[in-house]
């Protein structure tokens, strides 16, 4: 008895001694900063997210959370690829929005990002709004898009070739039976100057940009793209509410691994992001860009974006997007 005993006894140390570094990687997981590669420039909902949440996630990890804003190619691809490319180490993160699964069927790309990135968490999500230059001098929907029938064609700026609101504005443009050009920039921060300096008349974007400058008058929102009104958005009618019935399409906001990134990792910052959309303070400063603050596990994020990557596929066919 005392053999087997001591047989136990050493199989035993034998096994703590071949699982305890990958546990005690585990545990001490992280012990250096941590990338967060966000595709798209500053000034826009994405890298607002990610700032607000890698600030706290930096506080509540005990190590610095980075922000490295790698942009270019249409819909932000560049970035999107480094996040793909980077050491899956635990260490490098892709923070993106849902042109990770619209930009493949928009720009005709023979590539699904969505396979070669684990899901880690869904942070938040928001619909977009139709927003104009005074100058313009429309108030509603109906206004403008008298407005644009009255001319050639309209300018529209977005966010970038490939995007979300790429898609809602051909979207609209079809259901409304006008003609849009379509004014793409490289992130919603430049977009909203250009429009705040009348440059561009009318633009769709996200909330987060266009909102401070509504409230200060300088420029008009006219209606959001959600199923229903936000609730940081009361006023604001939806898209289905001024005539265009089934024309909706929110955006999202979520954190993506490089394939091959340690489990632990990705369920350790699943975790401490849950914890900081749980937050009073991010969530004040999210409902004040308009943006309503998800989290939940990994699968969540994994199943919203397949079933995305889908819609945008059927949407890119029957609206027949077609770039220049």
């Amino acid at each position: 008895m005392r053999r087997i005993a001591r047989r136990t006894f050493v199989k035993g140390i034998a096994a703590s001694t071949l699982f305890s570094p990958q546990i005690a990687r585990a545990q001490d997981w992280p012990t250096r900063p941590v990338r967060f590669i966000v595709h798209l420039a500053a000034g826009g909902g994405l890298d607002f997210i990610a700032r607000l949440v890698g600030e706290h996630l930096s506080r509540s990890l005990g190590q610095q959370v980075f922000i490295e804003n790698r942009t270019g190619g249409a819909g932000g691809t560049i970035g999107i690829d480094a996040g793909i490319k980077a050491t899956p180490d635990g260490y490098n993160f892709l923070v993106c929005n849902d042109n990770v699964a619209s930009s493949p069927h928009v720009l005709r790309l023979n590539v699904d990002f969505l396979k070669d990135l684990a899901p880690v968490s869904l942070l938040g999500r928001q619909p977009q709004v139709l927003a104009v230059h005074p100058s313009l001098e429309v108030k509603s929907v109906a206004e403008l898009v008298a407005t644009a029938r009255k001319l050639s064609s309209l300018g529209c700026a977005t966010s970038g070739v490939g995007s979300n609101q790429h898609v809602l504005m051909e979207w609209f443009a079809k259901a409304a039976d006008i003609k849009l050009e379509h004014v793409p920039y490289r992130g919603a921060g430049q977009a909203i100057n250009d429009l705040i300096a009348g440059h561009v008349k009318f633009a769709i974007l996200g909330p987060t940009a266009p909102l401070p400058h509504a409230q200060a008058g300088t420029i008009r929102l006219l209606a959001q793209s959600g199923d229903a009104r936000s609730p940081s958005m009361p006023d604001l009618p939806t898209l289905q509410e001024v005539g265009y019935q089934g024309v909706t399409l929110e955006s999202w906001f979520a954190v993506f691994a490089p394939l091959g990134t340690p489990a632990a990792a990705i369920a350790q910052l699943n975790a401490a992001c849950d914890k900081a959309l749980a937050d009073k303070a991010t969530r004040d400063a999210l409902f004040k860009a308009a943006t309503e603050p998800v989290g939940g596990d990994t699968e969540r994020l994994g199943k919203l974006a397949r079933a995305d990557s889908e819609k945008y596929a059927r949407i890119v066919k029957e609206v027949n997007i077609k770039l220049n």
